[in-house]
């Protein structure tokens, strides 16, 4: 009999309306500094920076990793212009001959 009683109480204990917890605002005086940041966006905020560590982390521990010797023939025909790959070779396509001819095999 007695744990009758007691489901009976625990279903009531979780029926009962309990108050909302509401965040407070940004105070009038520090209004100049912008919204106050709850706690919902500190966790997103943060999750985001820890992602971009891990992946500054992953591709600083590939760099170290890299061997040197490592060849490609396509390295001989590829150069950087402000860090950027172009292709110097003579057989390549401009952007331009290139959209005209996707916009040509799609008509197709």
């Amino acid at each position: 009999v007695t744990s009758r009683t007691c489901i009976a109480m625990s279903s009531l204990r979780n029926a009962v309306k309990r108050k909302t917890h509401k965040e407070r605002s940004q105070p009038a005086a520090r209004a100049k500094f912008g919204l106050l940041e709850k706690h919902k966006d500190y966790v997103l905020r943060a999750q985001d920076f820890n992602k971009k560590k891990k992946t500054l982390q992953k591709l600083k521990e590939k760099a170290a990793f890299r061997n040197p010797d490592e060849f490609y023939f396509k390295m001989e025909k590829m150069r950087t212009n402000q860090g950027v790959h172009v292709n110097t070779s003579k057989d390549c396509i401009d952007a331009d001959t290139l959209k005209l001819l996707r916009t040509q095999d799609l008509n197709y």
